[in-house]
């Protein structure tokens, strides 16, 4: 690989792919999913979507598949048939360099396969995730009644304070060498943050935003709205929202799920935070609610966020419409 195809190629870059493989509570659920449910894969048909480095498609061969193919986009690929020789599992690994969109057919005369192994998900679930080459893929190259991995998904909001915040960022601007500089901390508003959250932080219980199957749902799904209740818990101070999602893999004889919630073990996905102009101060059993809607960029990969809130309390009042971009 050229210096110049590695910097125009963002996802042949070895950290993305070293971080998705350290992130043991991903890796190891994907592992366990297979390893553990080795009568869903033995002598089947695999397809890994996004393959990266391949880890996920040994893992599809340790658990006994009859051949996996292996689509990688990148040129991580070329790496990855490394990697899968090295294991001596070119015999039951296919690597295909392309995009699913691109590939007319599959090798060795495969009309459709048995299961598609993915990793899907993206920051705030729905970000720069593989959700539209899923779909694709799985009307094209699925079996009837064929198995996902992972095939469900569920998204929460959630109320936060976050003082330090408060003191280290919107304070900062105020005085940047004896210069006022508000006005950058008001536009960095619109982009949402990714960081650990301690699970103390949270002030209200969790609301249901949108279920996501895979065995289902089609590409307009991907634009949605939802309506949000939040119940305070305490009295505090509320500085932004956080969205967090769960995933499960339903096929399994045993199901294994993982969550991304602040009180779950960490991942590489993090939590989204999404921070308010004004902090609210919140009394027990006061009602934050509102509307949370995503839309996709059809140009490209940004995420577009609103979320239209509400809060009547005895010490806060707020009603706006609250714009957010992921880019």
């Amino acid at each position: 690989m050229t210096s110049k195809e590695f910097f125009n190629d963002k996802f042949a870059r070895f950290y993305l792919h070293e971080v998705l493989i350290k992130d043991h509570y991903r890796t190891q659920s994907f592992f366990m999913s297979m390893t553990m449910n080795k009568h869903l894969f033995r002598d089947k048909y695999v397809l890994d979507l996004g393959s990266g480095t391949g880890i996920l498609s040994l893992f599809a061969a340790k658990a006994g598949a009859k051949h996996v193919f292996a689509v990688e986009c990148s040129h991580m690929a070329e790496l990855s048939k490394e990697v899968i020789r090295k294991n001596k599992k070119d015999k039951v690994i296919t690597v295909i360099h392309d995009k699913i969109e691109n590939i007319s057919k599959l090798p060795l005369g495969i009309d459709k396969v048995d299961v598609i192994v993915c990793d899907w998900l993206g920051h705030c679930l729905l970000h720069e995730s593989m959700i539209p080459s899923l779909i694709y893929s799985r009307n094209k190259w699925l079996k009837p009644g064929g198995l996902i991995f992972p095939d469900k998904s569920s998204l929460y909001i959630c109320a936060i304070e976050d003082n330090q915040y408060n003191e280290n960022t919107t304070n900062w601007w105020r005085n940047v060498y004896g210069f006022d500089m508000t006005c950058m901390h008001e536009i960095s508003l619109a982009e949402p943050t990714i960081n650990f959250v301690d699970p103390d932080k949270v002030v209200t219980n969790a609301c249901l935003l949108q279920e996501l199957d895979m065995d289902t749902m089609k590409a307009s799904d991907l634009n949605f709205s939802a309506p949000f209740y939040l119940k305070c818990l305490q009295y505090d101070k509320v500085q932004a929202f956080l969205i967090y999602f769960d995933v499960e893999f339903s096929k399994c004889h045993t199901p294994i799920a993982f969550s991304t919630s602040p009180d779950s073990p960490y991942t590489h996905w993090k939590q989204t935070i999404f921070y308010l102009k004004k902090p609210l101060s919140v009394q027990e059993g006061e009602e934050i609610h509102g509307v949370v809607s995503m839309k996709q960029n059809p140009l490209n990969k940004n995420l577009h966020i609103t979320i239209d809130v509400e809060f009547a309390g005895q010490y806060s009042l707020l009603t706006d419409t609250l714009h957010y971009k992921m880019s």
